[in-house]
């Protein structure tokens, strides 16, 4: 994968979990906030992919 979409990819999953974490406390929605902690794990997969061997 190109590095530059790679990088787009992660910066797009930071914004929508920043993005979800605040309308869940804004709101008190909690849908909000698990939302947000799932683009926030994705962020973290993407971050640091597994090796293959």
């Amino acid at each position: 994968m190109n590095i530059i979409y790679r990088v787009m990819i992660l910066f797009l999953l930071l914004i929508a979990a920043l993005s979800s974490y605040s309308a869940g406390i804004k709101s008190g929605f909690f849908i909000f906030i698990i939302c947000g902690f799932t683009f926030e794990a994705m962020f973290w997969w993407k971050l640091f992919p597994k090796k293959r061997s």
